[in-house]
């Protein structure tokens, strides 16, 4: 199993405990809202890089 799938199986196992505990419209919101603002904590270089490079190469 790839690191990518790893990440994407934990999101969801994490979205899926918090659901009982804050509600599925919140749980929801953390599940897309870490990726997001991890994605906005890059410099503009490093999300250029990562728009360059494929989703195949994200991986590794």
């Amino acid at each position: 199993m790839s690191s990518r799938a790893k990440i994407a199986v934990g999101g969801v196992a994490v979205g899926l405990l918090l659901i009982p505990f804050i509600g599925f419209w919140m749980s929801l919101l953390v599940v897309l809202g870490v990726p997001a603002v991890a994605y906005l904590m890059l410099d503009p270089s490093q999300r250029r890089r990562l728009k360059r490079i494929t989703r195949k190469e994200i991986g590794r």
